[in-house]
């Protein structure tokens, strides 16, 4: 009995109050548009499927509606459990809204809790959660009045504190992969990443539900040769062949992305940060030392590689991100996540394992909101939810994080003078608050694991101390009580030696990586 069929009549088997798993990340990395967009316009044409459950560890969508953005309409939807939600606006807005049940948890965590699932294992246990919001006694990954039920307990198991995310059922898994054979085998060799595409049709098999998978084509060959097989057979159930499906937003097909051939990679191939994103970036990838396996997170952070590859320091490192990509022309942006010419390529599930057991010697990551107990909130700003991604994952992992945001949001404009920074405008919202809105960091976790932290922003650097956050640097031009500790809800630590004076040397206005 073939498998292949048109993705109108594959979405016709998704009944009401099922849950679907999706594999997917920003930029169209593994995104099964086609079929998303016939399951929307079979809802909006019928009801139905209604009150589904979705779940989904990383972004999903264009930002524009595709993707996650698909089940964006009353009553299609009546829970979500997501790790990233910026690229489904539509999914935001009715999170705020109340519109359904709202859980946000790390992507690993989901992604990992999906093979756990799959293995007929009870839930997922780890570190990973421990302190933040996602820890049940603080919200529990609740981030709506919608979202009751606890999907997530503390327990102990020789004498240590653990979370445990619940399994449930997985109803249908919604995946991509490049071409397929008779015999259902899919491969992935034209993606640029792999994610958790087997996890999810792992859970969705194992839990006597069914596989959807839309390729590009049907396999020219006759056959996927074995070692290309990245979901086999076994677990598919549907075939969905979709011609013009395109690689990712940047590309058609490059297979240099794909890690299937190397390209050259000459002068003016990353786009280099420039204003606040350049001078923190500089200041930041002062900590990366020769050797050190490291990783970058969104936003600032993301432009780092590009600074380093200025400053030729590529190779003298070892760089990864959450979507399994080591090393390369990683790139940022909608395509943050991939890379031309990567050593690897790995599913984001062996990908976290490696973070959460400590793989990584130091992360940088994206700054939102920071707080006199060293805690930094990226998942929740205002009423939006964005969702941790894999920064939970990463910051309980890593020996060393280095935060990166600008001191304060919203207007703030500033200029270099040689070496010393000049406060332009000053930013009309706070940055360092009294307390953060949503624990995405914690503190106190990291100072019972004995983590080194810094927090970098364009005029001023902090340390996390075990009696409270420490001033440690200035930018020269900054005046320390004025510009630094006048604009904070909260008072540092600070040496008086700093209080009397800018700190000369190395400062965060200093164009110096090395």
């Amino acid at each position: 009995m073939s498998k292949w069929t048109a993705a109108a009549d594959a979405v016709e088997q998704i009944f009401d109050g099922a849950t679907i798993a999706l594999a997917g990340s920003g930029g169209g990395l593994l995104e099964a548009d086609a079929v998303l967009a016939k399951l929307e316009q079979r809802f909006l044409a019928t009801g139905h499927p209604r009150d589904l459950t979705v779940v989904h560890a990383l972004g999903i969508g264009d930002a524009k509606g595709s993707g996650l953005g698909r089940f964006a309409h009353p009553g299609m939807v009546k829970r979500v459990i997501g790790g990233h939600w910026s690229w489904a606006p539509a999914m935001q807005k009715l999170a705020r809204e109340n519109a359904f049940e709202a859980y946000s948890f790390p992507a690993g965590a989901i992604s990992t809790l999906l093979r756990e699932i799959g293995a007929g294992r009870p839930g997922l246990v780890t570190h990973v959660g421990l302190r933040t919001f996602v820890d049940p006694r603080i919200d529990g990954g609740k981030i709506n009045e919608r979202a009751t039920e606890d999907l997530v307990e503390l327990i102990e198991l020789d004498g240590r504190e653990y979370l445990r995310y619940k399994p449930f059922k997985v109803d249908f898994a919604i995946l991509r992969g490049s071409s397929a054979d008779s015999s259902g085998n899919v491969t992935l060799r034209r993606e640029p990443a792999d994610l958790d595409v087997y996890a999810a049709a792992l859970a969705a098999h194992n839990s006597d539900g069914r596989v959807i998978v839309q390729v590009k084509e049907r396999e020219p060959e006759g056959y996927v040769p074995a070692r290309l097989v990245r979901i086999p057979g076994i677990l598919v159930d549907t075939l969905v062949e979709t011609p013009e499906q395109v690689q990712c937003v940047v590309s058609d097909y490059d297979a240099a992305l794909s890690g299937e051939a190397l390209c050259a990679i000459g002068d003016g191939f990353y786009e280099v940060p420039t204003g606040i994103r350049r001078i923190i970036a500089a200041r930041a990838a002062i900590e990366l030392h020769e050797g050190q396996s490291a990783n970058f997170g969104f936003g600032i952070p993301g432009g780092i590689p590009a600074l380093l590859a200025e400053h030729g320091r590529l190779g003298t490192f070892w760089g990864s991100v959450e979507q399994g990509i080591h090393n390369g022309a990683m790139l940022d942006g909608p395509m943050f996540g991939t890379a031309r010419n990567a050593d690897a390529i790995l599913s984001s599930v062996d990908q976290f394992d490696f973070y959460s057991g400590g793989g990584v010697d130091v992360s940088f990551l994206g700054m939102g909101e920071m707080d006199g107990e060293g805690n930094i909130n990226v998942s929740k700003l205002g009423a939006t939810v964005v969702g941790p991604g894999g920064f939970i994952d990463i910051t309980q992992g890593a020996r060393k994080i280095v935060f990166c945001g600008s001191f304060e949001a919203k207007g703030l404009e500033v200029e270099q003078a040689g070496t010393g920074l000049n406060i332009v405008s000053p930013g009309s919202v706070p940055k360092l608050v009294e307390w953060v809105q949503h624990i995405t960091f914690s503190g106190e976790q990291a100072r019972r694991t004995s983590q080194e932290v810094l927090y970098v922003t364009e005029r001023a650097v902090f340390r996390l101390e075990t009696d409270g956050v420490r001033l440690i640097e200035v930018a020269e031009g900054i005046d320390v009580e004025r510009d630094v500790l006048a604009r904070m809800a909260f008072r540092p630590l600070v040496d008086e030696a700093l209080l009397a004076r800018t700190k000369p040397g190395a400062s965060p206005a200093q164009e110096k990586v090395a």
